[in-house]
């Protein structure tokens, strides 16, 4: 294979799915059901991850979609529980960044991510010193699938596109990296990531991590 850097998304990929009761805590607030709230959660969601939106115009306008107006210590607390039910980590796809980095290959990290869990991450998780290169959306204005976002990931790489492998939860993503000509898998789980590398012959795969331990992994 010719692939030299691997580029990995972070949300649903290295880290777990926030739960159905941090989602329903959250709805709880706005007083919206639960099957109700994800929508409005997405409605100004990319706005906010590309830095177009503050926490607190983010924040705000999903609570005028909800037909009410947040308090001061609401939008505290609404932030906490953001970041928060995004820092479940999965420990193997950890494990599987500093395997790859170990073996010589480049790592990337490309995330859509607003600028407080941008700073949460960077506070919390030193792995994050295993990729040789970060491109989180609000820091360059850029959103995937736009190409541009893409290409930045591979020009801090020094990589071409066909040099690189991506991996994203969202297909709408890996069009987005294919269509800059980058090979891309998407993630449903570690075992069926492990079987698509293993169809492509590709050296280092990820092993499930014997811990069911996977919150806040700091390490």
């Amino acid at each position: 294979m010719k692939i030299k850097a691997v580029i990995l998304d972070y949300g649903d990929v290295l880290s777990y799915s926030p739960t159905a009761e941090e989602w329903g805590r959250m709805a709880s607030l706005f007083q919206v059901d639960p099957a109700g709230f994800r929508p409005l959660w997405d409605r100004n969601r990319l706005h906010y991850d590309r830095g177009d939106f503050s926490l607190e115009t983010y924040w705000s306008k999903l609570a005028a979609d909800a037909g009410m107006k947040l308090e001061p210590e609401q939008l505290k607390k609404l932030s906490q529980w953001d970041v928060e039910m995004w820092a479940h980590i999965n420990p193997t796809m950890v494990e599987w960044l500093k395997q790859m980095r170990s073996s010589g290959l480049k790592t990337g990290l490309l995330s859509n991510m607003p600028v407080d869990m941008i700073r949460y991450v960077r506070q919390q998780f030193r792995w994050l010193d295993h990729f040789d290169h970060q491109t989180f959306s609000a820091e360059v204005k850029l959103i995937k699938p736009d190409p541009a976002i893409y290409r930045h990931s591979l020009e801090g790489l020094r990589v071409s596109a066909s040099e690189a492998l991506f991996v994203d939860d969202r297909e709408t993503n890996i069009q987005g990296a294919r269509s800059v000509g980058m090979l891309a898998i998407r993630f449903e789980s570690t075992a069926q990531l492990g079987n698509d590398l293993e169809k492509l012959g590709f050296p280092v795969r990820p092993v499930a991590s014997k811990s069911p331990s996977s919150t806040f992994l700091a390490g």
